[in-house]
């Protein structure tokens, strides 16, 4: 069962791939236009709340995704943090996933009995060039976490993974980028990163084709609904 949990809204560009933010366009599209304001929201000890009956309003056995609308490790949320890991200790009847574009400051803001990771988190470092690749993944690889996920998303041209593809990333995922201002995503550039993980055998998966998707030198105009089905469609990801 798939949770969402965001216990803070709001965040702030960091690199190329957070030019066309979707959290920017979704709040634009609602009339807000302080995307770049940092604050906590109602829900921000969803884990630990609980239904009338005494049931956990998230069911044990869920994988819940964290911070959506955010980044897990922006530095505005340094002060709330620390309450969202002993939240995310407290269930460890659930899996936490979170992706980030601020691998660097993960060692920093680490929980003080973290170990060599909590089992029920995955962390997925987001990488959508060769200069991102290059500059997070080395250190994405360097940190004790249990479950690692790179994320190549928005995949915004061909990068070379295979130098950061080992035993302990659990998967490797593509997409491309959605929305109006979509930057294109070639198919040749999710290929070559499949053909990559095929090679060092890491699971890999394409799960979005973005809103402008090149094939074969032709564009195509993808509606933000058949994005997902249309990268399944595909047939590329690991069996």
């Amino acid at each position: 069962m798939e949770n969402g949990w965001n216990p803070w809204h709001g965040c702030k560009k960091i690199s190329p791939g957070c030019k066309n933010c979707y959290v920017y366009r979704i709040d634009k599209r609602h009339g807000r236009e302080d995307s770049g304001e940092v604050r906590k929201t109602g829900n921000f000890n969803l884990p630990v709340k609980k239904k009338r009956d005494g049931s956990w309003k998230i069911p044990p056995g869920s994988e819940v995704y964290t911070c959506f609308t955010s980044d897990f490790l922006l530095e505005e949320a340094d002060e709330w943090r620390k309450e969202c890991w002993e939240m995310i200790k407290q269930r460890s009847d659930c899996t936490f996933i979170f992706f980030t574009k601020r691998i660097d400051r993960l060692k920093d803001n680490l929980p003080d009995d973290w170990g060599d990771g909590y089992p029920n988190v995955v962390v997925g470092c987001s990488v959508e060039n060769g200069k991102m690749a290059d500059l997070r993944l080395p250190i994405f690889n360097s940190l004790p976490i249990k479950h690692r996920l790179i994320i190549a998303a928005p995949l915004l041209e061909k990068i070379d993974l295979l130098p950061y593809l080992n035993d302990g990333i659990a998967q490797v995922s593509v997409g491309g980028e959605s929305g109006n201002e979509a930057r294109v995503c070639d198919y040749d550039w999710v290929l070559d990163i499949k053909r990559q993980c095929d090679e060092k055998n890491v699971p890999f998966t394409f799960h979005q084709t973005g809103a402008n998707f090149r094939k074969d030198g032709r564009i195509y105009r993808i509606e933000r609904r058949f994005q997902h089905s249309q990268a399944k469609k595909a047939g590329i990801d690991t069996k």
